[in-house]
């Protein structure tokens, strides 16, 4: 049986990065869409089904962050990706607290571009799978993740997480009393396998630690300093 093509949608107001772009993918064995404004990007993005997203930031009529964060309100899964000629660590920072999954900065090589998309996919593939397992319940103490219904309990009281918020809970509910770096945070949470020299995952630990600890203030996630951080009870060593 022949494999059905990943599907792409491209959003980017410039026609050669365009042209460049599609013909590289559709080459690789994608279908690609595109879009040329971000208008017509978002609805593309909301009345179609796409495996990823591509999106630039600076585009008419509707930017990228604006059509990300949206995005995020109902699909928390589909991978994006920023590509964008905003190369600061503040953009970068603020593009990936939107939701995006990954962020390149222009000029890039297309190898480069190839390599993130197939590795996010495959995290998306293997987040598919899991969900299809039988067994889609973690637990920690009094916390409770449904990775199935992408839900967040503790002590019965619901806890409203964003894309992020919750990628960064299951990296630590998977790996319970173990270290996670900051670098093995970026690239389970943003598939980002470099220090992108922002804080970041700090932001982030803190935001999830402040949702965890309003119903229980007992801390579960730790800073372990030099290290990185760490899911376990509460103890002298960590803070």
């Amino acid at each position: 049986m022949k494999k059905e093509k990943q599907k792409i949608l491209l959003v980017e107001d410039d026609p050669k990065v365009c042209s460049f772009i599609n013909k590289g993918l559709t080459e690789e064995g994608f279908e690609v869409s595109i879009a040329l404004n971000g208008s017509e990007g978002f609805r593309l993005a909301t009345s179609s089904e796409f495996d990823l997203l591509i999106l630039d930031i600076m585009l008419p009529e509707m930017n990228g962050m604006d059509i990300c964060k949206e995005i995020r309100k109902n699909n928390a899964s589909i991978p994006i990706i920023f590509l964008t000629a905003l190369g600061s660590p503040e953009n970068i920072a603020l593009g990936l607290n939107t939701g995006a999954d990954d962020y390149l900065v222009k000029p890039f090589k297309f190898i480069e571009l190839t390599a993130r998309i197939n590795s996010l996919l495959r995290r998306s593939s293997n987040n598919k799978s899991l969900a299809n397992q039988a067994s889609n319940i973690y637990t920690f103490e009094t916390i409770v993740v449904n990775d199935a219904a992408k839900t967040v309990q503790r002590d019965s009281h619901k806890i409203n997480l964003t894309s992020t918020e919750y990628k960064l809970l299951l990296a630590f509910i998977k790996s319970p009393g173990i270290v996670l770096s900051r670098n093995e945070l970026l690239d389970n949470v943003w598939g980002v396998n470099f220090d992108i020299g922002t804080n970041v995952v700090d932001v982030y630990v803190n935001y999830l630690r402040k949702k965890l600890e309003k119903y229980n203030g007992e801390r579960l996630i730790h800073t372990v300093i030099g290290m990185g951080y760490i899911l376990r009870v509460n103890d002298e060593d960590t803070k």
